[in-house]
């Protein structure tokens, strides 16, 4: 039996008599962004059936004493408590109010207990500080939005969390990224649950695609993480940021930090969510990206002034990250720009993007999930003999980066 095998054939086994999987239970908090929580809302709230899409029970539950103030200063007022969690065998957590407080521990405890009965217990977005708090993602992997991917993994350090996936579904625990990617996730729970055909049905419902290949790479900026700023890495990652024109390495990094280069990879892991290696190439493909949007440089030039040894260097790790090469890049984001007007050019791209269909962002239970950066580090000119484990990426999906004509997902 496979490991997927098992670990579905164990979640059933442990289900409890009175919990059914599509009894599903939503946890709101006072404080939460309303369209976060609208998505498991209308996914599991509507009926559907005369489209093809099997029904969901739905059980929207306060995880505090209500009436629940939302995003825009709305009042809501759940129609039940705590305690209906207690009969769901799915619970999703669609957002937290605060990745710095604590949630109410009455909560806690109920996710656990529906846990430890084999309830599948969700979390999207910031939802996954709910899990995280409740023990439930210790030595699992996870994911959240992006930007919040550091202060998940610093908070939580035995959480293997992954800023890089659209969604992580670990068996009987499941995880997104922001916004969008709830849906992402909604939809494969569905697909799981009912089939391709149902998800794809509801799909079209929605208004959206079926899959979405690739993950968050796409949507990173060079932002520095929330909770770096009194940090004493701060300054190391704010030099590279202002130095990614130069050539140099992680071991320069690590010098800088006045540490190992072993005790820098784990401080800067803990801080970040990332392998340092992998940041630091994500952000070099990032201002190649800028460059060939804002200016005329050749691809030569471009590859210089983002500290690539070479422009095959560029490439490369350009194909592995985006899923082209950078003039192809160059050619789609130009041909999307407006010729007049005054558009915004990032508007007009997501407007006019199609997104392509591959697989989902997803991992399987048991999977050994670490931020870790595409192969050939040597060509990269960040150092020789750093080794790395990578994965491509495709699509761009309404991001204001092109989708490029013809452009297939990497199998």
């Amino acid at each position: 039996m496979s490991q997927d095998s098992a670990a579905a054939t164990e979640a059933v086994r442990k289900l409890s008599g009175r919990r059914r999987r599509e009894v599903v239970a939503v946890l709101l908090f006072s404080g939460g962004p309303i369209f976060e929580s609208s998505i498991p809302l209308s996914v599991f709230g509507i009926d559907r059936q005369d489209a093809g899409v099997p029904r969901y029970r739905l059980l929207v539950c306060g995880g505090e004493d209500g009436p629940l103030r939302t995003t825009g200063g709305l009042e809501l007022t759940t129609p039940y408590g705590l305690e209906a969690i207690s009969r769901a065998g799915t619970v999703v957590v669609p957002a937290w109010r605060s990745i710095t407080s604590p949630p109410p521990a009455e909560a806690l405890d109920a996710l656990r207990r529906a846990h430890e009965e084999g309830a599948r217990i969700v979390g999207l977005c910031t939802g996954a500080f709910v899990l995280a708090a409740a023990g439930l993602l210790d030595g699992r992997p996870a994911t959240t939005h992006w930007m919040y991917a550091p202060t998940l993994a610093k908070r939580y350090p035995s959480v293997h969390v992954d800023p890089r996936e659209l969604f992580v579904d670990d068996g009987d625990v499941l995880t997104s990224a922001g916004t969008a990617a709830g849906i992402d996730l909604c939809l494969h729970i569905v697909r799981t649950d009912h089939g391709t055909e149902a998800a794809g049905a509801l799909a079209r419902r929605l208004v959206v695609p079926p899959r979405r290949s690739g993950g968050q790479e796409r949507y990173l900026d060079r932002s520095l993480p929330e909770e770096i700023g009194s940090d004493p890495l701060a300054e190391v990652v704010a030099w590279a940021l202002e130095h990614l024109h130069e050539q140099f390495d992680v071991e320069t990094l690590a010098a800088r930090a006045y540490m190992s280069r072993r005790t820098f990879d784990r401080r800067f892991r803990s801080l970040t969510g990332s392998a340092p290696l992998q940041w630091l190439i994500t952000q070099r493909v990032l201002q190649a990206q800028r460059l060939l949007e804002t200016s005329d440089y050749s691809v030569d030039e471009v590859a210089g002034r983002c500290g690539f040894r070479s422009p095959v260097a560029l490439r490369g790790h350009f194909r592995r990250q985006l899923g082209s090469s950078p003039a192809a890049y160059r050619a789609a984001y130009r041909a999307r720009r407006p010729q007049a007007g005054g558009l915004d050019p990032v508007a007009t791209a997501v407007e006019t993007a199609v997104p392509a269909q591959g697989m989902s962002a997803s991992r399987r239970a048991g999977a050994a999930v670490t931020p870790s950066g595409p192969p050939a580090a040597s060509a990269m000119g960040v150092g020789p003999g750093q080794p790395e484990h990578g994965k491509p990426s495709s699509d761009v999906y309404a991001t204001g980066r092109p989708t490029l004509p013809g452009q297939r997902s990497a199998p």
